[in-house]
């Protein structure tokens, strides 16, 4: 696969101005990354996403999701019943890039033990902080 120059390119997210900048961050936040790569693995109720995706409290996932959707990451389907059902979806540009993220995850969780004993030899050598 060649690599495309900055020039190439119509965005560039190394660039202040640039829109891509925005949703890059979303994507690559915590809870977007975490809460992409938990909807790879199909439709989930918010709830079932906020049990799935642990630690996340219920504004910063509501805003996770928010941020998604306006990104067409992310679909949300309300359902008209008492009480209302909302399920949330990857889109397909959204599973195009959390199928790329959760290469990335698998990377670093397989490649930890690494990270653990770099760590160890920082702090040995810097002491701890």
């Amino acid at each position: 696969m060649e690599s495309m120059e900055s020039s190439d390119l119509a965005y560039d997210v190394f660039s202040r101005q640039c829109p891509s900048r925005s949703t890059l961050e979303h994507v690559t936040g915590r809870w977007g990354a975490l809460t992409l790569g938990a909807l790879h693995d199909g439709t989930f109720r918010f709830n079932e996403l906020r049990r799935r995706v642990d630690g996340v409290s219920e504004k910063m996932l509501s805003q996770t999701l928010q941020a998604l959707e306006r990104d067409g990451l992310v679909h949300r389907d309300a359902q008209p019943t008492n009480p209302p059902r909302v399920d949330y979806r990857l889109t397909p540009l959204g599973r195009e890039v959390a199928e790329r993220l959760l290469a990335l995850i698998h990377c670093v969780e397989g490649r930890q033990d690494d990270v653990l004993r770099a760590r160890e030899r920082y702090d040995a050598t810097r002491g701890a902080r």
